[in-house]
């Protein structure tokens, strides 16, 4: 029945990414790939919460985890639209886009466990 329950997160996380990718990109006029940028480190501050979160029961775990994260965030989008850029002409773009979505993702995750941590020790 695990799987029940990540495909009910999955079907929330998948269209919230896709709504929120176009809700960000429309507002940036810019060629880096904001709406990948705001649904990956969103994710990466969910999962980090849920990381650092004890208290939390292994249901909630695989569905807000393995389903909405799983569904919400996108590495094969990034690595897509980073080599884009690189095709069009914007290496340095690209190169900010790596390293911005790594510096921030890092950083939510681990922001991300400090606040599980503390709200559901």
């Amino acid at each position: 029945m695990n799987w029940l329950v990540v495909v009910a997160g999955g079907a929330i996380g998948a269209p919230l990414r896709y709504l929120t990718d176009r809700f960000v990109q429309s507002r940036h006029a810019s060629v880096l790939p904001w709406g990948t940028f705001a649904v990956n480190v969103a994710g990466c501050l969910l999962l980090g919460a849920l990381t650092g979160a004890a208290a939390l029961g292994p249901d909630l775990r695989l569905f807000l985890g393995m389903g909405l994260c799983g569904a919400l965030t996108t590495y094969s989008t990034f690595s897509y639209e980073t080599l884009r850029l690189t095709e069009t002409g914007a290496a340095p773009q690209a190169a900010a886009n790596v390293l911005g979505s790594i510096a921030a993702g890092l950083t939510a995750a681990f922001a991300g466990f400090a606040l599980g941590h503390a709200v559901w020790p």
